[in-house]
């Protein structure tokens, strides 16, 4: 029996039913949704996560596109005699605003062509909005379906430029409020989109808006489950170590199924199952290290990072949380959940799989260090000297790593200049590992600065800049007591940096 056809980079729902491509039904995800009784939604996904699929499929169920439907848990379920116009936005990447204006007239003018309505209002986008709505409810007696793919890529695609991003923001804002201005006319309404703006911004008309982005009825409703690769997908992965492949590209977590992401299992089978980055090089955060540098964020927090319920309530873009966007933008994934005491919920967060793991360090070591070259031979040499615990070794090697970095990373780039950076580089460098690493560890007398646990070693790392004792510290406080239980050796590493030599200027350790 031959394979169905990969729809890799194919979004249009009819074109994968129609030439006999593998679909993953989401159907049932969708008919729940339609009916849950809401009329406003909006939902949050990583790029390249199926969004644009599932805004495709939305509009053929209301189209009443039956025939792409045979076979699908949609298809006996949904009343087909039922037909609603369609408006749909698919917002592209732009520079600047003028852009902006321009795809949104052309955006209007498709709609107008694709359900014979003539607009008026051509000059001004936000009239001509709300004429396209009013127009199309009276032209076909009956409420409309507005659907918004990728409604935040204008201010995402140029939030390194904040007077573009914020001019981009009013414009969508006076927009998006034609929405709820002119309720009456609609029947359902979708959003897509990386990240959830505030409601003191764009979303400020918008309250009515119900957000099913941690939804656990809806935490499937893009990806692929594990399920789905058991099942849908086990004939294209024949011979494949699945516990591999499962740890390099699964991991996401929306409250419901651990996810893949479609994009990199479809790389992956159509590469003949080569291993490789694939989702994290389609699109390089080159803003994200921007507001590292911004912020001189310490990077070792984020491998034990917990956040409250702002994960949902977003940010703004003149007050950017830099963990809420690593986590919209899928850099990290939620690990677990935690309902406080005291009320509220409690989110600790995680780099979701090899892939971004392995990708983001390196990216990051590429910006604090510009080791392009060195990198791999300092990754292989520190790795080794760890898992066969020669101290001196590791010493050698970050002293190693931090006499590679070129004098003019220095002088052309302010991170070095807060305390973080050194302890952010030997962060990065073992992220990069693969190791399992605890940030700011907590104990009972203190945070860790640094926590490595592999086989059945545990090393426990204080920084220090300057003189201060950092192997005094971690015995004063003792906080290799929170690892005695577990029998396994336990290594204490201080290590001091001198800024002025910008290098390791003492390493001392001792053995449990």
């Amino acid at each position: 029996m031959s394979l169905k056809k990969l729809p890799l980079g194919i979004q249009t729902f009819g074109r994968i039913r129609e030439e006999n491509y593998l679909y993953i039904d989401k159907t049932k995800e969708a008919y729940n949704l339609i009916n849950s009784g809401n009329i406003f939604y909006f939902l949050s996904r990583p790029r390249r996560f199926g969004k644009s699929l599932f805004i495709d499929t939305l509009q053929d169920i209301f189209e009443a596109r039956k025939e792409l439907f045979k076979d699908l848990y949609i298809y006996d379920k949904w009343d087909w005699k039922e037909k609603y116009p369609v408006i749909k936005f698919d917002l592209k990447s732009i520079t600047n605003t003028q852009e902006l204006l321009k795809d949104l007239k052309v955006l209007l003018k498709e709609n107008q062509a694709h359900l014979d309505i003539f607009c008026e209002e051509t000059d001004d986008y936000a009239n001509c909005f709300r004429e396209l709505i009013q127009k199309t409810a009276k032209k076909y007696n009956t409420q409309v379906v507005v659907l918004v793919d990728e409604y935040d890529k204008p201010i995402l695609d140029t939030i390194d430029k904040l007077e573009v991003s914020k001019a981009n923001r009013e414009i969508l804002k006076r927009f998006y409020n034609e929405l709820k201005s002119n309720e009456q006319y609609i029947k359902f309404c979708f959003l897509t989109g990386v990240s959830k703006f505030s409601k003191a911004s764009i979303f400020s008309g918008l309250n009515m808006l119900t957000d099913i982005s941690l939804n656990p009825k809806y935490g499937n409703i893009c990806g692929y489950t594990q399920e789905d690769i058991e099942t849908s997908f086990k004939d294209y992965l024949v011979d494949v170590d699945m516990n591999k492949f499962q740890n390099y590209y699964n991991g996401y977590n929306f409250l419901k199924d651990p996810v893949y992401n479609p994009f990199d299992t479809l790389q992956f089978i159509i590469n003949d199952f080569k291993y490789s980055n694939y989702w994290f090089s389609s699109g390089t955060p080159t803003f994200l290290i921007k507001l590292i540098e911004k912020n001189n964020y310490f990077l070792p927090t984020l491998s034990n990072l917990t956040i409250g319920e702002e994960l949902l309530d977003s940010f703004d873009i003149e007050n950017i949380d830099l963990e809420v966007i690593l986590y919209q933008s899928g850099y990290l994934t939620i690990d677990s959940v935690k309902e406080k005491r005291r009320g509220g919920i409690e989110y600790k967060l995680k780099l979701p799989n090899i892939e971004v793991k392995n990708s983001f360090n390196d990216i990051l070591i590429d910006y604090l260090t510009n080791q392009k070259t060195e990198k791999l031979k300092l990754q292989d040499d520190l790795y080794d000297a760890i898992v066969d615990e020669k101290l001196e070794d590791i010493k050698t090697s970050f002293e190693t790593i931090f006499a590679s970095i070129p004098y003019n990373n220095y002088t052309n780039n302010s991170i070095q200049n807060y305390e973080g950076y050194y302890a952010s580089i030997v962060y990065v460098y073992l992220q990069s590992l693969g190791l399992e690493i605890i940030g700011e560890d907590v104990t009972s007398k203190g945070r860790i600065d640094l926590t490595i646990k592999i086989n059945n070693i545990i090393y426990i790392i204080e920084f220090k800049i300057g003189s201060n004792d950092a192997l005094i510290q971690i015995k004063e406080k003792d906080y290799a007591q929170k690892y005695q239980r577990e029998k396994k050796t336990i290594y204490l590493v201080g290590i001091n940096f001198d800024k002025e030599e910008r290098n390791i200027s003492r390493f001392e350790w001792e053995r449990l």
